[in-house]
């Protein structure tokens, strides 16, 4: 059984910081695996963040570009969101997603349909 376990989240300041941690069990990455990071803010959809395949391409949504930076070891396990220059519009849950088929990441963010599992999510209020 797949368990994706989100951390990291909390209170930050307009311009801070926040490291975000998603550690995998039961999960395998296999040569076509691909996880990724969703947000949802209060009365919006869940949208994708940023995603990471098995050969380390990246996509990231364009609102983050340049700010956020997705990211695993040679381990693969945690996954890790970087996320830099924080902005009141970043306040979201943030959920970690991952899936066991091939995924082809495109420009703009990963897809929420091609995702199969998902954490419990981590809050990130950021204050002006």
């Amino acid at each position: 059984q797949v368990q994706l376990v989100e951390s990291g989240g909390g209170s930050v300041q307009a311009g801070g910081s926040l490291r975000l941690s998603c550690v995998a069990s039961g999960y395998t990455w296999h040569s076509d695996f691909c996880m990724g990071w969703f947000r949802q803010a209060p009365g919006k959809e869940r949208e994708g963040v940023a995603g990471i395949d098995a050969n380390g391409r990246t996509t990231y949504a364009d609102s983050v570009k340049g700010r956020f930076t997705i990211s695993q070891d040679s381990t693969k396990n945690p996954l890790i969101l970087q996320m830099n220059s924080l902005d009141p519009e970043d306040t979201a849950m943030y959920y970690c997603a991952a899936t066991r088929d091939y995924v082809y990441l495109v420009p703009g963010g990963p897809k929420r349909h091609e995702f199969t599992y998902w954490g419990q999510g981590t809050q990130v209020p950021v204050s002006p």
